[in-house]
């Protein structure tokens, strides 16, 4: 696999991004430097360039005298996470509801009716990827590269857990519910309860993890 030399480090650190949220490197794998170099066929330099970028995002830890290894996301980390997320995700529905226009509303409007179909089907991979362009589509409203950038980073975490919330019991309907929510609020411009729908469907994410992991286990145990 040969990689061209245009940011040669920036282009290696977006295929080893990539490959761990694909689940190549499942979390806690120690990553050879000398096997990824013959693989992407680089020299060790921008290998380890990319590698300190990884590392700086949170998707790898290093550990001295021993290398790199693939971060693992503890329920302490979530439970840290969550709260934050929810108040940054909260401010960009603040800001959406105060910024959209009757067209953006309306390109809302048209992803919440598809987004309910998709839950009324139960196509869970069609509502993951709907449910994360509504998000995207507020966070873009907000108008705010700064609460993009601090979400962005924070979502890159989230997304090394490989995260299924919608499987525990009646999440879909309660997610569903959680949507329409802040989508009445953004069509009311009513910016402050937008925020607080907002806050609420993370949290209740986290919630709903908490609960498929106490189900599986039960599961495991029964």
């Amino acid at each position: 696999m040969r990689l061209v030399h245009n940011s040669l480090h920036q282009e290696v650190a977006d295929t080893l991004r990539e490959q761990i949220f694909e689940g190549r490197w499942a979390p806690g794998t120690f990553l050879d430097e000398l096997a990824l170099c013959q693989h992407l066929e680089i020299s060790r330099t921008p290998l380890r360039e990319a590698l300190k970028v990884l590392t700086a995002e949170g998707l790898l830890r290093h550990e001295p005298r021993r290398g790199c290894f693939v971060n693992e996301v503890s329920e302490q980390d979530l439970d840290d996470i969550f709260p934050v997320i929810a108040l940054l995700e909260g401010r960009c529905a603040f800001e959406a509801a105060r910024n959209a226009s009757d067209s953006d509303l309306a390109m809302l409007d048209r992803l919440h009716e598809l987004l309910e179909q998709h839950a009324q089907a139960g196509r869970l991979h069609a509502y993951y990827a709907t449910n994360h362009t509504i998000h995207e589509a507020i966070i873009t409203l907000a108008n705010n590269r700064w609460l993009a950038q601090s979400i962005g980073d924070l979502r890159k975490i989230l997304k090394l857990a490989r995260l299924q919330q919608l499987h525990a019991p009646g999440r879909l309907a309660q997610s569903l519910s959680e949507h329409l929510a802040v989508h009445a609020a953004l069509k009311a411009r009513d910016a402050e309860a937008a925020d607080a729908a907002m806050r609420t469907h993370l949290l209740r994410q986290r919630e709903a993890l908490r609960e498929l992991a106490a189900h599986q286990k039960s599961r495991l145990l029964a």
